[in-house]
C-alpha cells in the first residue's frame, strides 16, 4: 500500500460584502494511504479526452476535517489538483475518491 502526504483544499464560503458570498480556499496538509489507484479517460466533445485519476485515499483526519468535510473541493496528488467525487467518514480517517482535474476559478 502506497503512502499519501499532500494538501487538501477546503472552499469555505464567507460574506465579503453585504449579500456577496465568495469561497475562501484553505489548504491543509494531511497524510494517509493510497488504497486504490486507477487511471482512465473520459470521452468528451473536445479534441482531447479528459484524464481521470480514480484514486481511493484513506486520510488521517483531525477535528477541522470533521467540522468542514462538506467544503472539501480538491486534493493535490502527484503535484496536480484533483476534484473530490466522494467522501466517506470512518473515524479516525476519511476515505476520499478523486476524479477529474480541478480547475481554479481564478
Amino acid at each position: 500500500m502506497a503512502k499519501f502526504y499532500g494538501v487538501i483544499g477546503f472552499a469555505i464560503s464567507s460574506e465579503t460584502s453585504p449579500g456577496v458570498w465568495t469561497d475562501q480556499i484553505t489548504e491543509r496538509n494531511y497524510r494517509g494511504d493510497v488504497l486504490k489507484n486507477y487511471n482512465s479517460w473520459k470521452e468528451t466533445d473536445k479534441v482531447n479526452d479528459d484524464y481521470i485519476i480514480d484514486n481511493y485515499l484513506s486520510v488521517i483526519s483531525d477535528p477541522f476535517v470533521y467540522q468542514n468535510f462538506e467544503f472539501i473541493k480538491y486534493v493535490i496528488f502527484m503535484g496536480v489538483k484533483w476534484k473530490i467525487r466522494k467522501i466517506e467518514i470512518q473515524r479516525p480517517r476519511i476515505l476520499i475518491t478523486t476524479g477529474e482535474r480541478y480547475h481554479d476559478q481564478t
